[in-house]
C-alpha cells in the first residue's frame, strides 16, 4: 500500500511544531549558559539581554576559587558512579530470573516493582532518617548511595528484563552444552549481547543520582559531604541570589552528563533498536 505524501502546508506545520518543542527544550540551557557568562551586575539587568555585553569567565573561576564547589562535584561523582555500578549489578541479578524462569510469585514481584515507583519520596524520608540515624549513615555519602540505588533498582530491573527477553535461550543452552554453567553463560554469552541495556541502565541510575536533591538536603548537613544539587543552595542568601555563580555551577554540573551521553551514545542507539541477535 502506497503511503500518501504529506502536503507542503502539513510539512511546514510539522516543522514549526518540532522547532517550537526544540526551542522550548533548549532555551533554558541557553539562558543558563549566557547568564553564566555575564558580569554579576548584568544578570538581572533591564531591559533583558539575550546575549551578554561583556563576556566573562570570571564566574567559573570564582566558583572553583571561592566556594566548596570542587568538593560538591567530587561527592556527586562518587555517589552517581557508585549508584550506577550497584544498580547495574543488582538490576541484572533481579531481571535475569524474571526473564528466564517461571516461578511462583513472579507476577507479584513485577507488580511490586511497579508499585514502588508510585510511592512519593517524602513518605520515605522519616523512616529512612530514623534508620540511618541508628546506623550512623547520616551525613555520609553512603547515606545517599543506598537510597538512590534502592529507588533505581525496580525500574532498571524491569528495563533489563526486556533486554534479556530479546536474547534467545538457545544461545545459553549452547554455552551450557559446551561446559558453561548458568552464571558463566550469563556473563560470557548474554551480557555482551545486552550491553546496550546495561549502558541505558547505568545512564538512568547515574542521572537520577546526579540530579537528586531531596535526600541530599535531608540527610547531609556538612559542607564536606554535600552533592552539587544541595551545594548550589549556598548561592541563595537572605537578601540576594548570586545568579552569575549559580548558573556557572549549573553549567559545570551539566558537563558530566553530556560527556556520558557522548561516549556511550552508540550503546543507547543500539538499545533503541535492540531485538536483532548476532549469531
Amino acid at each position: 500500500m502506497l503511503k500518501r505524501k504529506m502536503s507542503l502546508p502539513g510539512r511546514i506545520a510539522v516543522f514549526v511544531l518540532l522547532a517550537f518543542f526544540f526551542a522550548f527544550a533548549v532555551f533554558p540551557i541557553y539562558w543558563i549558559t549566557i547568564t553564566s557568562l555575564k558580569p554579576p551586575n548584568e544578570t538581572v539587568s533591564v531591559p533583558i539581554q539575550y546575549w551578554p555585553r561583556n563576556v566573562t569567565f570570571k564566574n567559573y573561576q570564582d566558583v572553583f576559587r571561592l566556594t566548596e564547589f570542587p568538593v560538591f562535584f567530587k561527592n556527586s561523582l562518587v555517589v552517581a558512579v557508585s549508584v550506577g555500578v550497584f544498580t547495574v549489578v543488582l538490576a541484572v541479578l533481579a531481571a535475569y530470573p524474571l526473564a528466564r524462569f517461571k516461578f511462583r510469585g513472579k507476577n507479584l514481584s513485577m507488580l511490586l516493582f511497579l508499585i514502588t515507583q508510585m510511592i512519593p519520596t517524602i513518605v520515605m524520608i522519616v523512616p529512612l532518617f530514623i534508620l540511618f540515624n541508628k546506623m550512623n549513615l547520616l551525613n555520609t555519602l553512603g547515606g545517599l548511595i543506598i537510597p538512590y540505588t534502592v529507588t533505581s533498582i525496580p525500574f532498571c530491573a524491569l528495563m533489563m528484563m526486556g533486554f534479556f527477553k530479546q536474547v534467545p535461550p538457545s544461545l545459553e543452552e549452547a554455552a551450557m552444552v559446551d561446559g558453561c554453567g548458568r552464571m558463566g553463560s550469563l556473563l560470557r554469552v548474554v551480557m555482551p549481547v545486552v550491553m546496550p541495556g546495561v549502558a541505558a541502565t547505568f545512564v538512568f541510575a547515574f542521572i537520577a543520582a546526579w540530579n537528586e536533591l531531596f535526600f541530599g538536603i535531608m540527610f547531609i548537613n556538612s559542607e564536606a559531604n554535600k552533592t552539587i544539587p544541595a551545594g548550589i543552595s549556598i548561592f541563595i542568601q537572605k537578601v540576594e541570589v548570586n545568579w552569575a555563580m549559580m548558573t556557572a555551577s549549573a553549567v559545570i554540573a551539566m558537563l558530566p552528563v553530556l560527556l556520558l551521553f557522548f561516549f556511550i551514545q552508540k550503546y543507547l542507539v543500539q538499545g533503541l533498536s535492540a531485538g536483532a541477535v548476532k549469531g
